[in-house]
């Protein structure tokens, strides 16, 4: 027999556990998306898209960098859209024409340009590296 105690208690383990597979607190380190969020401020990122919006231009992104940590990024372009000639990436060679973002990937800028480290220097980023959509900053 199923009582309300025991009710409750799994509603809050299926919720912990939903919770726990979808959301990840972000903390930025760095200067690159000043003024947007400073060195230090927590962040909620979420994975389940469903639930959040798909990624969108203009929304910030937490990537898995290539040592396995975080950075934080905005959308500037996705698949298939041209990316300006000032923000292609480093190694481009404007002769090839247009730079367009790859299929199955973003590319991503900081919003202080002057020190981010972003898609200009390593390239678009491909979806299997977006660990989430940041969703809601925490004020504490």
């Amino acid at each position: 027999m199923v009582t309300a105690g025991s009710l409750s208690l799994l509603t809050l383990l299926g919720f912990a556990t939903f919770f726990q597979q979808n959301f990840r607190t972000i903390q930025v380190q760095g200067n690159s998306m000043v003024p947007t969020f400073s060195n230090g401020t927590h962040l909620l990122a979420s994975s389940a898209y469903w639930l959040v919006g798909p990624i969108r231009k203009g929304d910030i992104v937490v990537v898995e960098d290539d040592n396995g940590g975080a950075i934080i990024k905005r959308v500037y372009r996705i698949a298939g859209e041209k990316v300006d000639w000032l923000n292609v990436p480093e190694d481009y060679n404007m002769t090839d024409g247009d730079y367009v973002v790859p299929n199955q990937s973003l590319y991503v800028l900081g919003d202080n340009r002057d020190v981010s480290e972003d898609s200009r220097r390593f390239g678009p980023v491909p979806y299997d590296r977006i660990i989430g959509k940041v969703v809601l900053k925490r004020w504490l």
